[in-house]
């Protein structure tokens, strides 16, 4: 029967069930699965992109959709508001500017992607400008759609909650009325989907089958990010865990004849590291929201929880792979001011934004939000740690090329060359 599984299955259900797709198609070679879900997506997106710049088109020439029969197409305008000084509940625009626009200008997560797995992949590094920069503006465009989605497709209907439609400053108020209205993910996700279906809706889909449309787009967008991260955590862990291995064959050999056990030996290992990336992930989801009891119904949304670290995390690492590549041009005599600013910015604003969400009288610390504090403070403490290993090799750095990568087993050996360094 349609739908007997989807019903059959709690939300913590379907959770284990993509941790599980996680965990094969993190430890399968990329191009048996990866590269061609990717590839597929890539074709979603290009395809969604296309829908709403037609739809966009379609709207602002003719009008949106009408919103009820017997009446006339609604005008495309901006609903959002120039200037809001007071909205009410909102934070200081300074500094959390910087942790709310994120991806479309700024994602260290995307620095993770890029030196992760799509280095791995790209046929020879003079690909890497196409893919890298190509892909990061194609990021920045679909950016700037779905802010014209949220501040102008909104206006063309928007549903109340009592099943009526508004439209224009009316339908921009019902879901921005106030900062609270438009806190988490849901509601975020909801005015783009909202917003850019209508812009399908002026082409003259029906409105059920552009929301669904829409829907299926977001979420497939963030199912790319569900394997890779998974991967992305295998390497971190891997690489963590082999700072306690011997770091040769003879070190190896000597510490099993003292009789000596790494505990973490086996964290080293791709099936190990991934098998502790799933575990962490899959408690993390099982965390209960606030106020409701630990139990498989209420399982499945731990990740709501951590969702208010999400920008300032993801811009922090934007700010440190700033650093690298500051780094980078330092060691070979490159100007670097143009990226020692904006790098400087990246690591101060979102930092200085955690700390107010930490300590301020209403803040995560007050609430009691201790898997917020606890990760927040760890995040604080390794940045400052950063910080402080990079201003102690900055004076030692500049000219000094990196030491170049041992060579693989069966290889010849190379020279280091004046562009050598890990890529990774």
């Amino acid at each position: 029967e349609p739908g007997a599984l989807n019903d059959g299955l709690s939300l913590f259900g379907w959770v284990l069930v993509l941790l599980i797709y996680s965990y094969v198609a993190s430890v399968l070679p990329v191009w048996i699965l990866l590269q061609p879900r990717d590839f597929i997506n890539s074709l979603q997106l290009l395809s969604a992109l296309a829908l709403v710049v037609v739809g966009l088109a379609v709207a602002a020439l003719v009008g949106g959709a009408p919103v009820s029969a017997g009446t006339g197409r609604v005008s495309l305008e901006i609903v959002a508001p120039a200037f809001r000084w007071a909205p009410e509940g909102a934070p200081w625009i300074f500094p959390f500017l910087f942790i709310t626009i994120a991806c479309g200008a700024v994602s260290g997560f995307h620095c993770l992607v890029s030196s992760g797995t799509s280095s791995k992949q790209i046929k020879s590094e003079m690909d890497a400008q196409f893919v890298g920069y190509g892909s990061m503006l194609t990021e920045g465009f679909l950016a700037t759609l779905v802010i014209l989605a949220c501040v102008a497709g909104i206006g063309l209907g928007a549903a109340s909650i009592d099943g009526g439609i508004f439209v224009g400053d009316a339908a921009y108020e019902a879901r921005y009325a106030s900062w609270s209205t438009a806190q988490g993910l849901g509601a975020k996700i909801g005015a783009f989907i909202e917003g850019s279906a209508n812009f399908l809706r002026a082409m003259g889909l029906p409105a059920s089958f552009a929301i669904a449309l829409m829907s299926v787009f977001v979420a497939s967008f963030a199912a790319t990010t569900l394997d890779t991260a998974c991967r992305l955590q295998r390497y971190v862990i891997q690489e963590v865990a082999s700072t306690f291995s011997p770091k040769s064959y003879e070190q190896e050999v000597e510490a099993s004849q003292r009789g000596g056990w790494n505990p973490v030996g086996w964290l080293t290992g791709k099936h190990g590291a991934t098998i502790f990336a799933i575990l962490t992930a899959g408690f993390i989801a099982a965390i209960p929201l606030p106020g409701s009891p630990w139990g498989w119904d209420s399982a499945g949304k731990g990740g709501l929880i951590l969702w208010p670290l999400f920008g300032a995390t993801n811009q922090l690492l934007g700010g440190l792979a700033f650093l690298v590549i500051t780094f980078w041009m330092w060691r070979r005599n490159l100007p670097v001011f143009f990226v020692a600013i904006p790098t400087v910015l990246m690591l101060l604003l979102p930092g200085i934004a955690m700390g107010i969400e930490l300590f301020k009288p209403n803040g995560w610390l007050a609430l009691q939000q201790w898997h917020l504090v606890f990760i927040g403070l760890a995040t604080m403490a390794l940045e400052i740690w950063m910080i402080a290993e990079a201003l102690i090799a900055w004076p030692k750095a500049k000219g000094v090329l990196e030491p170049g990568l041992p060579s693989l087993p069966g290889t010849a050996v190379l020279e280091p060359q004046s562009e050598g360094g890990r890529s990774c």
